[in-house]
């Protein structure tokens, strides 16, 4: 992993953007308290935050699939991808959405013993499988899925994991600071 002291692209403050994104630095802040890195850096592309926006909340909402349980599910992601910036942002908007400091603790490293159903523990060997490739969700493990999940679920648990592919590149890649917790910065 390369080495780099600063985010390649200026972090915007909500007195430097348009006023559509004010209003998404608003909402951000009113929901989580803080706004996150990644939003001020692709706040360069007001249309781009936006859309953002739109997919992550749509994405990580209580759904078909519990938010807290999409949020482990990108957290997990994130470790597989190396991101420390995804990483820490994810695993406190699961614990936010109720996931427990066990929960959590076991998405970092070894799930299958940790405190999840059976049915937990197959998506998440789903989004470990998606990360190596599409192709390993083969017919089999697809009917192991469609055996406890139903389609809007697994649509949800495709899209959590997939999506987490490429945040934690953009991030990373645009060596955006991790974002501190509420309070801390």
């Amino acid at each position: 992993m390369a080495t780099v002291t600063a985010t390649r692209v200026p972090l915007l403050e909500r007195e430097q953007v348009p006023p559509e994104l004010q209003q998404l630095y608003d909402g951000l802040l009113k929901q989580r308290s803080v706004v996150p890195n990644m939003f001020k850096t692709v706040a360069h592309v007001p249309g781009l935050a936006l859309g953002f926006a739109g997919l992550l909340k749509a994405l990580l909402s209580d759904g078909a699939l519990p938010g807290w349980y999409k949020e482990l599910i990108a957290t997990r992601m994130s470790v597989l991808c190396g991101s420390h910036y995804a990483i820490a942002g994810h695993s406190l908007s699961a614990k936010q959405k109720g996931a427990s400091d066990q929960q959590i603790g076991a998405v970092k490293a070894d799930y299958e013993n940790g405190p999840f159903s059976d049915q937990e523990k197959l998506g998440l060997r789903c989004a470990d499988r998606l990360h190596r490739s599409g192709w390993e969700i083969d017919d089999g493990f697809f009917a192991r899925l469609k055996s406890v999940f139903n389609d809007q679920q697994i649509v949800e648990l495709f899209a959590a994991a997939s999506v987490f592919e490429f945040f934690p590149r953009f991030v990373d890649g645009l060596c955006i600071p991790i974002t501190p917790a509420p309070g801390q910065g």
